[in-house]
């Protein structure tokens, strides 16, 4: 038998179906189905979005919770994960779609106060690195509630603060950021997103992600409009800076807390370079001759900074072969020959019925992985 086969599983979440963590478990089951000695190290990985702080926990970041304001107000228990004094800080886990109860949408409204919240607790827990995973979020406020749980002051002409959401930025008359948390200047953060928008315009923060937040076509104006006025009232308290981060890749991240990290010093990365790094993958993948990454829906969005494009790109520099799971493959082979996959292997190649893959993803991504034991762990298979 050869010695020196070893198999790093890389994957992100199958989503609504499997975290990442089970997809780990259920493909490493599968591999040992045929190679029951096979030596398997499992990094689940994530690309800034929803499932980062899991992933940073299963790398061996200690899980700390904290109650936080979700988006509409109302007091949630959040998570982020710990190791020395990096932080990695998910703003899903505060201000994420699935924060908002079952259809219900607040495009107009939902506030990220919640995620300066977790960043002023990950400050509080002694981080002296802070890696902001944003996606998944319910918000469009240019994170104006992000930078007020911070110390920010937003208010209209009377003086009042102005009310939560991206709607209401359209109030604002003045801003002042004396009374920032002074931590927050000697703190490395780095923003980690898959998405490079800037706030505003036709490629901005409303018109390409306020639909998925429920906002219409009206909303999606007016939502454009107020963070244009909120980017230009900063331009008058922190001068032509405010103005230049609007327009940076990044800012419209999450509802456009991108460009709320940006004023805070933020260094904008790809989300899953940033947790690559993070993660300890660079070793893991020094000790893997076969690599296995994959999300559900292996599709063209995945070519755009998903995690397994990530995976694959630093696989192939590194010489390995990389192989991908996937509920969904929508992908021509040459596309993803150029991604650095060799092969992908979706559910339904071993069960045609989307509806019974979504529900046993579980038992059937086993059966998927005991089809590349075979095809790639076979006794002539060297690595």
């Amino acid at each position: 038998m050869n010695e020196t086969r070893r198999v790093l599983i890389a994957a992100d979440k199958f989503k609504g179906s499997l975290t990442a963590v089970q997809v780990a478990e259920r493909v490493t089951a599968g591999l040992r189905r045929v190679v029951p000695d096979l030596t398997v190290e499992a990094l689940p990985v994530a690309d800034g979005g929803d499932g980062t702080v899991d992933a940073a926990v299963a790398a061996g970041f200690e899980r700390r919770e904290v109650r936080v304001a979700g988006p509409l107000g109302q007091e949630v228990t959040a998570a982020f994960a710990l190791r020395g004094d990096t932080a990695v800080v998910e703003m899903a886990e505060a201000s994420g779609l699935q924060r908002l109860p079952a259809g219900v949408f607040a495009p107009l409204t939902a506030s990220t106060y919640g995620s300066g919240e977790l960043l002023r607790a990950a400050l509080d827990a002694g981080a002296r690195t802070i890696v902001f995973g944003v996606g998944g979020s319910a918000t469009t406020d240019g994170g104006a509630g992000m930078l007020s749980a911070l110390g920010a002051r937003f208010l209209t002409e009377g003086g009042e603060p102005v009310t939560p959401g991206g709607g209401g930025l359209a109030d604002l008359a003045r801003a002042d950021l004396s009374g920032l948390d002074p931590r927050l200047s000697s703190v490395e953060l780095v923003l980690a997103s898959d998405v490079d928008n800037p706030l505003t315009g036709p490629k901005g923060a409303p018109a390409v992600y306020g639909p998925q937040k429920g906002a219409s076509p009206d909303d999606v104006e007016t939502l454009d409009a107020a963070l244009a006025h909120f980017a230009k009232v900063l331009e008058a308290e922190a001068g032509p800076r405010a103005a230049e981060y609007a327009a940076s890749p990044g800012a419209g991240a999450a509802g456009g807390i991108g460009y709320g990290a940006l004023l805070l010093g933020a260094r904008f990365r790809p989300g899953i370079e940033v947790m690559l790094d993070v993660l300890g993958f660079a070793p893991a993948l020094g000790r893997a001759t076969l690599v296995i990454t994959g999300e559900g829906s292996l599709d063209e969005q995945t070519l755009h900074g998903k995690a397994p494009a990530g995976v694959a790109a630093a696989a192939r520099s590194a010489g390995r072969t990389v192989v991908a799971v996937c509920g969904r493959l929508a992908l021509s082979p040459e596309a993803l020959g150029r991604a650095g996959i060799e092969r992908a292997y979706p559910l339904t190649s071993v069960e045609p019925d989307v509806a019974k893959c979504i529900a046993d993803a579980g038992p059937i991504l086993e059966r998927v992985a005991v089809r590349i034991a075979e095809d790639y762990l076979g006794e002539d298979y060297a690595g």
